[in-house]
């Protein structure tokens, strides 16, 4: 079986660092396409190969057309540092017929949309808090929202945009912080009401339905009562600050039967609405009446070793190569399952999660499935 792991190559050090806001963020994605294709090649049966978006340029869709894999590790969050092109990527995949691990171009345009994901989720009564787009500053006019406000760039995901001043408590520091947005990160702001409480990361794994793995809180004890309580760019980006000493993740302790079901379920209905694919994480915040409202959405969230979904996945048994190896699984069952893919044979029956530690069949049966699904694709 042969694997592309698609990644953006957007950070190169050509002096842009200065001017893109989200660089580490968006710098640390090559490492972790190393460390996906080094657990796929531990795979056997299967062939690898890093494949890289650089800037603006499509030469990654000649590369794929000229030797097309059985399967790509969709790892691109951007092209040319605008997140905008997250969704052109799978868009590509799709005009080419290749099968991808992941969400569709659709559910990562849902996702990346934050205020329409929020306005969707709200009509099925997903709990999200009230907000509005900004585009300029006279947008604010008129508009009497309750303080404190949170203040962020409109599709960025990893924190980009998010410091201690994105909270705003009086309607100076929302206009100053809201000016921030629209000039440093070239994009809309959202304002929305500040919901005080936990803060929950739910990760999601498979399809029809989605497993739900333990989930993650942050703890902010150690962080400054100065600070707001949540997690920052500097927090997630810059090793040793005080934001990332006071912002520790652990499993979280939810000792309401009914409240852990309510958490499970909005996490559930959030995936289930956005059609999101394979895998994903649901953050929320849990407020004092055990009220679950939803965030942020991510789609295509971080797959780093050290990242809260290996984390979430290490605690039901799955180390890092079997979880790698499982989303790799679950793609090909989702294609098995698609009528559009028209396999040869029906999908193979799902496996209860105690069965989730070892991948069935290694990569002779992975082979088998995807050149199935490959060989039908209308």
């Amino acid at each position: 079986m042969k694997i592309t792991v698609l990644y953006n190559r957007d950070y190169e050090s050509d002096g842009s660092q200065a001017s893109d806001p989200g660089h580490e963020a968006r710098a640390e994605i090559e490492g972790v396409a190393q460390a996906v294709e080094s657990a796929l090649r531990r795979i056997p049966g299967v062939e690898t190969r890093l494949l890289p978006c650089r800037g603006t340029s499509l030469r990654f869709a000649e590369d794929l057309r000229a030797d097309p894999p059985d399967l790509v590790f969709n790892l691109c969050e951007s092209l040319a540092g605008d997140s905008r092109g997250e969704l052109a990527v799978p868009a590509i995949l799709e005009s080419l017929g290749i099968p991808y691990t992941g969400s569709s171009s659709v559910a990562l345009a849902l996702a990346l949309h934050k205020q329409k994901a929020k306005e969707l989720l709200r009509g099925v009564g997903v709990p999200v808090p009230d907000g509005r787009v900004v585009r300029r500053p006279p947008d604010l006019d008129g508009w009497d929202a309750a303080f404190p406000l949170m203040v962020k760039p409109a599709r960025e995901d990893a924190s980009v945009g998010i410091s201690p001043a994105s909270v705003v408590h009086d309607r100076e520091a929302l206009e100053r912080r809201v000016r921030h947005v629209l000039d440093t990160h070239r994009q809309e702001a959202i304002v929305e009401r500040y919901v005080e409480g936990r803060e929950l990361y739910v990760a999601l794994l498979g399809n029809d339905p989605p497993e739900v793995l333990p989930i993650t809180e942050i703890d902010f004890s150690e962080l400054p009562a100065t600070l707001p309580r949540i997690v920052t760019y500097d927090a997630k980006w810059v090793p040793g600050s005080v934001e990332d000493r006071g912002t520790r993740p652990h499993l979280a302790e939810i000792t309401d039967p009914e409240v852990r079901a309510r958490v499970e379920h909005v996490a559930r209905e959030t995936f289930r609405t956005l059609e999101l694919r394979d895998y994903g994480r649901v953050d929320l915040r849990l407020d004092a009446d055990g009220t679950p409202w939803v965030i942020d959405v991510n789609a295509n969230c971080a797959l780093a070793p050290d990242a809260g979904y290996a984390r979430a996945a290490a605690a039901i048994g799955l180390p890092y190569d079997a979880m790698i190896a499982r989303l790799v699984e679950v793609a090909i069952e989702r294609l098995h399952a698609d009528p559009s893919w028209k396999a040869e044979r029906p999908a193979p029956a799902r496996r209860p999660p105690s069965q989730h530690r070892e991948l069935h069949g290694g990569g002779g049966e992975l082979r088998n499935r995807a050149h199935r699904a490959r060989r039908g694709r209308s």
